[in-house]
């Protein structure tokens, strides 16, 4: 059963409601852990609690010393749902999902996983892959990509992304780790799954940048250690997406989908081109590859 980030909120207000005791030591201990309160001011609090009666987080609001954007965090980890603080990590605000769960746009990123879980990773066989692609390049596809495996993370999959643009990578960069090695490496046998970052910030994602560029990526991607990579890592992942380079530019994106066996197509809104993204499914669905849905992307 999937929960939406409002119905866990709801949960853990309606836990927080009828045990105040116990949940007010819980999100105390969170926001003193999260350096967002000090011991002294939680002691203020919980005095200020018993005497007024109140719940933990409106009497910290009384006393000006929490926010309720405080109790949602504090909330959102006693939940096993935690998310990151700007200023405070390596991973580029673009990945929404990391920093804004709440937010309408995350929301709308919930429904396309939900979509997914439906059509494709949760459908009967076992599928574990699935690659992101685009017509063009600016659609927005590595951040639809970045944001997917955050989200599919936070349902408790154990989610890899795989940046498969080797000619203009970008997951390393949203995820702020290092590139010195990474798919090109594993696909040409110089190094194996050590090149796998985990997100420790982030629970349940990993992620394989491109590695070095290397000179021929189509040739690299239709090499039988790629399906052979992907099945290996399917025996450890739940979901692995695949973020690939833009149709227009370059075949990768096929080769990467035909090997992945399904594909989600990503637009952009005023944006991109009707002609070029009918080529695109045209040609996955000639190819053998599943064309799972196709997502017009607005920001």
């Amino acid at each position: 059963m999937f929960r939406t980030s409002n119905q866990l909120q709801d949960a853990a207000r309606l836990q927080y409601q009828q045990t105040p005791r116990l949940a007010s030591s819980q999100i105390g201990s969170i926001l003193v852990d999260s350096g967002r309160l000090t011991t002294d001011e939680m002691q203020r609090i919980l005095q200020e609690q018993s005497v007024g009666r109140q719940r933990f987080g409106d009497a910290g609001i009384a006393l000006g010393l929490l926010t309720p954007a405080d109790i949602d965090f504090a909330l959102s980890n006693q939940f096993s749902y935690p998310y990151l603080i700007r200023g405070q990590s390596n991973v580029s605000e673009d990945v929404i999902a990391a920093y804004d769960p709440f937010s309408k746009q995350v929301e709308a990123l919930r429904a396309l996983r939900s979509q997914l879980v439906m059509r494709w990773f949760g459908a009967g066989e076992k599928r574990s892959a699935m690659a992101i692609t685009s017509a063009e390049r600016g659609d927005g596809r590595s951040f639809i990509a970045a944001n997917l495996a955050v989200l599919f993370s936070q349902l408790g999959q154990r989610t890899l992304l795989i940046d498969a643009d080797m000619r203009n990578p970008s997951q390393h960069q949203l995820f702020g780790i290092e590139n010195r090695s990474g798919l090109s490496s594993i696909l040409s046998g110089r190094s194996g799954v050590a090149d796998v970052h985990r997100i420790a910030s982030l629970v349940d994602l990993s992620i394989l940048p491109s590695g070095a560029t290397p000179p021929n990526p189509q040739e690299l991607l239709g090499r039988a250690a790629f399906p052979h990579m992907l099945r290996e890592f399917g025996t450890e992942f739940d979901v692995i997406l695949i973020d690939t380079p833009p149709d227009h530019d370059y075949a990768d994106s096929q080769t990467a989908a035909a090997r992945a066996g399904s594909a989600l197509v990503v637009a952009r809104k005023d944006i991109s081109h009707a002609g070029a993204i009918g080529n695109l499914v045209d040609s996955m669905k000639h190819a053998g590859v599943m064309v799972v849905g196709a997502v017009l992307n607005e920001y």
